[in-house]
């Protein structure tokens, strides 16, 4: 989307800006990632950002522009490239454009709140500022667990108008349970999880669709039967994006990384360990996997075990995770951000990192990042397989 293909060019609201004591222009608000800062010696970026206020066209704004900066130091292309620069960095959206019809005026009544902070946190050229909450209305999530970090993440996603979300989970409710799985209740005590998860879902959002399974994932298979979908399908995964927030059995992020990698599905896991919550986010083919990124962290920490000796010496495990309803809400709310990047685009971020928070140290962040590495026993595999078939398909019978 182009400023000359807007109809009536205006700075996004949440983007508004002002001017500085030294004559700058601040524009995109004062959040980091966000905002930039513009030297405008003559003044004229200033009386730009205030003519594209929505009330006019391309051809509209250069003349109000000229009209109070005549003369040829500033020619017609320089206020249209200005124009265009703000709008290659987000900070612009079209006034004059129509709301997606597919989207009802009761959604869009509903979701506007959120279309502003998406609006907000977006930093790429739309048709419409409406097109983030559509591409959620459209997307079809796959989330394995609807337990603490699970529960959060179905009822956020649900909340902010996801299409359609399948849950999937084996247990029923017990009273553990209760100090942190919020989507249940007392009258949920020995109910399958997946049935109580389901009705508390449908009574948040009539205009989302939520299925769900009562399954156990006991292997790769059936990460990969469920990303088929009902019944299989012929043309590649059912869903856009898989969501992991079960822990047992232990091996089951390697699973969900090496079913992902092969179907190119995107997927995102979290959880809690003590104070620490996080969420890891991979694409296929864009930066690190799951794999690589452990590998890379197992070589950074330095544990100062013996040889031979586990890791659990350092970081033991006990017979269940201690967590309450703050770090399981708060790994579950990770979670749904990372489905809502992943699908939207939005914060724009480059996968294949972990990231979250130490409750122990407010303040310091969990951030986790590698490269794609050429020794990774997964990704590697995937990339020289697809490399191979492509050489294959492009070869003469």
């Amino acid at each position: 989307m182009t400023v000359r293909e807007m109809r009536r060019p205006r700075i996004k609201p949440e983007h508004r800006a002002y001017r500085t004591v030294d004559g700058h222009v601040r524009i995109g608000s004062v959040v980091h990632g966000i905002g930039s800062e513009v030297k405008d010696p003559d003044g004229w970026v200033w009386t730009l950002v205030e003519a594209m206020d929505g009330t006019r066209d391309t051809a509209e704004i250069v003349a109000e522009v000229s009209r109070r900066h005549p003369g040829p130091r500033l020619p017609a292309a320089d206020i249209v490239q200005a124009m265009t620069d703000l709008t290659t960095a987000g900070f612009v959206e079209d006034a004059g454009a129509a709301p997606p019809v597919e989207l009802s005026e009761r959604e869009r009544e509903r979701y506007s709140r959120g279309m502003t902070l998406l609006r907000w946190m977006d930093l790429r050229p739309r048709q419409s500022a409406w097109e983030p909450q559509l591409r959620l209305r459209r997307a079809r999530v796959l989330l394995v667990g609807v337990g603490g970090t699970g529960g959060t993440a179905a009822r956020d996603l649900v909340a902010s108008g996801v299409g359609l979300l399948h849950c999937v989970d084996p247990d029923v409710v017990e009273l553990s349970n209760l100090n942190r799985q919020t989507l249940f209740r007392e009258h949920d005590l020995g109910r399958p999880k997946i049935d109580a998860a389901l009705a508390a879902l449908r009574a948040l959002n009539s205009d989302t669709t939520v299925t769900g399974e009562r399954r156990e994932v006991r292997g790769p298979e059936d990460l990969e039967a469920l990303l088929a979908g009902a019944g299989g399908r012929g043309d590649g995964p059912a869903y856009d994006v898989l969501l992991l927030a079960a822990d047992r059995p232990a091996v089951i992020r390697r699973w969900a990384n090496r079913v992902c990698l092969a179907a190119g599905t995107p997927w995102a896991e979290a959880g809690y360990r003590g104070p620490l919550v996080s969420v890891g986010v991979f694409t296929p083919g864009r930066g690190a996997c799951w794999e690589c990124l452990r590998s890379a962290e197992t070589e950074r920490r330095d544990l100062r075990l013996a040889p031979g000796q586990d890791e659990d010496a350092a970081s033991p495990r006990m017979p269940w995770n201690p967590v309450n309803a703050m770090t399981a809400g708060l790994s579950g709310s990770l979670l749904a951000h990372a489905a809502v990047s992943l699908l939207c685009g939005i914060p724009p971020v480059d996968p294949g990192y972990r990231f979250g928070l130490n409750l122990m140290v407010p303040g310091e962040a969990i951030e986790q990042r590698s490269g794609r590495r050429p020794d990774c026993p997964a990704c590697r595999a995937e990339s020289a397989e697809t490399e191979a078939e492509a050489a294959g398909a492009g070869t003469p019978a």
